[in-house]
């Protein structure tokens, strides 16, 4: 016989993989949180473990400085987001200043589509965030699905993350890295502002550094002509991210990040209508307007963004609904809220 008294059956224990769900029978001497390839689409899966009160079941999203866990808080019985700071980050200054940033800066703002954040402590010295969870995608993911969005969800989109920008302004603070992958999705496909790892007081407007901070495809031209920045600069990011949503491109393509970068300084833009022509009149002036390259034509503060983008959200809302109560199904019906 090959079995001896003191073989033992290796204990095989059940994770679930965050990406398609299917069950995942892991050692359970694996070390604690070591990934490992899921074996029907290969996202990493972990065996659950516990942090304090909160048992970390799923792997969210991995990036280059963390990983975000869909977790649950023992204590108060709810779904939390963990994201932990990798090993290896754990000893550079800036990236633990920049954790330490997005702390703060996300603890001090009370918006609804701003993400919560609802702890800061360490585990085996590396820092850790426990926060609102949103893990259904970001607005990135869903444009690389599908593409280009309705028009309706793109306005929804700016309307909201302009007011948690007004408000990260009220708290004199600017975000500096608007882009898709930054708007996640709750499961209501509420959008939610994340990463203020950038994030600085505004009235260092005047403080110029030697690297330009942000992502190429959306970074407003004053950063990059090191002309100082102030929330202009995010608004402007935010046009670019509303462009992309609404065309399926960014205002600015080429085949170098160089030639990107020049693109948002000279060359003029294209306006979103003319990639598509389904777009309103009004919905495209407001985003040219966001993306002008002097900050001075630029919409003077968020809530005249917001006034443009909800004027043209409900005109679009008045003549969806006309259209619906002209229909032959409306009419048979015998009765409409539209009257003439």
């Amino acid at each position: 016989m090959s079995d001896t008294p003191t073989t033992r059956r290796q204990q095989l224990r059940r994770a679930i993989c965050g990406a398609c769900k299917a069950s995942n029978w892991l050692p359970g001497d694996l070390p604690s949180l070591e990934p490992t390839p899921c074996t029907k689409c290969g996202h990493p899966v972990i065996v659950p473990f516990e942090l304090r009160q909160f048992e970390l079941r799923e792997v969210v999203a991995s990036g280059g400085m963390g990983t975000v866990y869909r977790a649950f808080d023992m204590t108060l019985q709810r779904q939390v987001a963990v994201k932990l700071l990798k090993r290896e980050m754990a000893e550079d200054k800036q990236v633990i200043d920049s954790f330490y940033r997005e702390a703060r800066a996300g603890a001090a703002l009370n918006h609804t589509n701003i993400i919560h954040i609802y702890t800061f402590d360490q585990y085996e010295h590396r820092p850790y965030l426990v926060m609102e969870l949103a893990d259904h995608g970001s607005l990135d993911t869903r444009i690389e699905r599908e593409g280009l969005l309705p028009e309706l969800d793109v306005l929804a989109v700016g309307i909201k993350v302009a007011s948690a920008l007004q408000t990260a302004l009220k708290h004199n603070l600017l975000h500096r890295d608007i882009k898709p992958g930054n708007i996640l999705l709750n499961e209501d496909g509420e959008p939610k502002l994340v990463d203020f790892g950038l994030a600085r007081r505004a009235e260092d407007e005047n403080e110029y550094e030697a690297t330009i901070w942000g992502t190429p495809y959306y970074v407003a031209p004053e950063k990059i002509q090191r002309r100082g920045e102030d929330f202009r600069s995010d608004m402007y990011s935010l046009g670019g991210t509303l462009y992309h949503a609404i065309t399926g491109h960014v205002p600015f393509e080429a085949e170098t990040v160089e030639q990107v970068v020049a693109g948002h300084v000279h060359t003029p833009l294209t306006p979103p209508s003319r990639v598509n022509p389904a777009i309103s009149e009004a919905t495209n002036e407001a985003i040219c307007i966001t993306l002008a390259k002097n900050p001075d034509e630029r919409y003077a503060t968020y809530d005249d963004l917001v006034m443009a983008l909800t004027a043209s959200q409900s005109q679009l809302l008045v003549q969806k609904y006309r259209n619906q109560s002209d229909s032959p199904s409306a009419a048979n019906s015998g009765r409409s809220w539209w009257r003439r």
